[in-house]
This record gives C-alpha cells, structure tokens and sequence, in this order.
C-alpha cells in the first residue's frame, strides 16, 4: 500500500460531510449569473445573465491577517469572514466595479466541522451583505501544519464593471473630494 490520504493524517470524508454542510449557506447567496452549486472544480458566472453588455472583470485577493488570532482567542469565528469578503469586495468597489463573486480559501491541520462551518456562515453572511455570491472555495487540510484549532483564511472576489463607468484612481488630483463612510 503507498501513501493515502488517510495515512497522510487527512479526512477525507470529513471534508465531504463539512462540504454538505455549508451548502446552504452558499447557496443562500444565489444572483443572476450564479447558482452557487458546490462540488465542481470551477465555480461558473454567466456575465450576460448578470446584465452586462461591455463588461471589465475586476478581482482581488486578501485575508485576515491577524484578526484570526483574536477569532481563536474569542472562540468566534463568523466575523472573520464577513470581515474577509469586506476586505476583498472594497478593493474592488474603488474601480467602480460590482462584486459579482468570490471564492475562499480555508487551510487548517485538521477539519473542526463546528469551527469551519461558522467561518463559511460569517463568509456567506458577508456575501450576501455585499450582494456576490459565494460560488466555491478550497478546503485544505494539512496535518501538524497548524496547531489544533487554528486555521488561516482567505479569499479572491471578482467584480465587473462597464467599460464606460471605470473609475480611473491614477486621474485623482489634490483639491478632490473625498467621501469616506463609517463601516
């Protein structure tokens, strides 16, 4: 017998059992253009579906950084992700962009179902505040990587804006206005 996942210290099945029970709540972020079905390599975006006639895709990538030792000291861990998507999506919004959809990214020594599935509620939570969906993700697994209880997080959201509505930072000038809001 050669090297298996389960010889490698992974759980397979594990990992099945906390993907069907975060589908509801990826589901639960559902636009036109994506229906946020989890099981597939690729998660898929119709952009005419979602309206758009020229459109210009716009992304970004971030985590938490580290907020995620307050999220283990707290034992709470929804907010980071909310905090997450919020993080990705005003990255995008500055461009003019609508953030269409994102995908997030969960490495841990060992699934902790309880402790995931409240992550993907705070991402899915963030989602639908942000009005993408949530249409896949990675969920990596990697034993006596990270100490018991402990994960890392991030995520990529991807946006589209018109061609014609592109809000061009490098045209910004002294004597501008700017508008910032509490969050």
């Amino acid at each position: 017998m050669g090297l298996t996942y389960k010889k490698a210290g992974v759980d397979i099945h594990e990992a099945g059992r906390f993907v069907e029970a975060i589908k509801r709540y990826t589901k639960s972020t559902a636009r036109k253009g994506a229906n946020c079905k989890l099981g597939g390599f690729g998660g898929l975006f119709d952009l005419r579906a979602a309206g758009y006639k020229d459109p210009v895709l716009v992304s970004s990538t971030d985590g938490v950084g580290t907020k995620l030792k307050i999220a283990f000291l707290a034992d709470r861990h929804d907010t980071v992700g909310i905090d997450m998507v919020a993080m990705n999506v005003n990255d995008i919004l500055t461009t003019g962009a609508e953030p269409l959809f994102f995908l997030d990214y969960i490495a841990t020594g060992k699934i902790e179902k309880k402790i995931l599935v409240d992550v993907v509620r705070g991402v899915a939570e963030g989602c639908r505040q942000a009005g993408c969906a949530l249409i896949g993700g990675e969920t990596a697994e990697m034993p006596a990587f990270y100490k018991e209880g402990e994960y890392d997080l991030a995520g990529f959201c991807v946006g589209a804006v018109e061609r014609k509505e592109i809000i061009d930072s490098s045209k910004m000038k002294a004597g501008d206005i700017a508008v910032g809001l509490a969050s």
